[in-house]
């Protein structure tokens, strides 16, 4: 590693330690040739995943997008960031687990739907408004009495309902 200060290629690690979510591992390092300490990141490098769209064009998969289009359909919801990023990291986790390197976008949109699906009810109807491109109002009660059924059945089975 080369040092930040002097350019040197000698340095010895003094510190490594593991980020909370066990993703990175942070390192300090002396310098071998001035003594300055500087610190290093280590991260496991993925293969980059590609989304192929609708119109069958590929392009690179962007956490910041997903992210986004979550955010959006929680807006004004008791959501929390937490619930947000933690929904993002399992979404993102499940897409690398895939053996394939390309992925659909309705693969995607499926994964953020179902986890909507069980955080809020109306940030999922939200979602699959734009998603599912809802032209008229009997789409939309169409999705609606589906969720329903599922809410229905899921209280039949003596889950716990909100």
């Amino acid at each position: 590693m080369k040092c930040a200060y002097c350019g040197c290629t000698q340095s010895r690690v003094v510190d490594s330690r593991q980020s909370e979510d066990a993703t990175t591992i942070r390192r300090r390092r002396e310098c071998e040739n001035c003594g300055r300490r500087f610190t290093t990141y280590e991260r496991i490098e993925l293969v980059p995943l590609m989304v192929v769209k609708k119109d069958q064009t590929r392009v690179p998969f962007d956490i910041n997008k997903l992210r986004a289009g979550i955010v959006k359909s929680c807006e004004k919801r008791p959501v929390s960031l937490d619930q947000i990023e933690k929904l993002v990291r399992d979404i993102e986790r499940r897409l690398y687990a895939q053996s394939d390197s390309e992925i659909t976008s309705k693969m995607i949109g499926e994964l953020v739907m179902d986890g909507l699906k069980s955080v809020d009810e109306v940030a999922y109807v939200r979602f699959a408004s734009v998603y599912r491109q809802f032209r008229d109002i009997q789409t939309f009660r169409d999705e609606l009495n589906k969720l329903l059924s599922d809410f229905d059945s899921g209280a039949a089975d003596g889950e716990t309902v909100r």
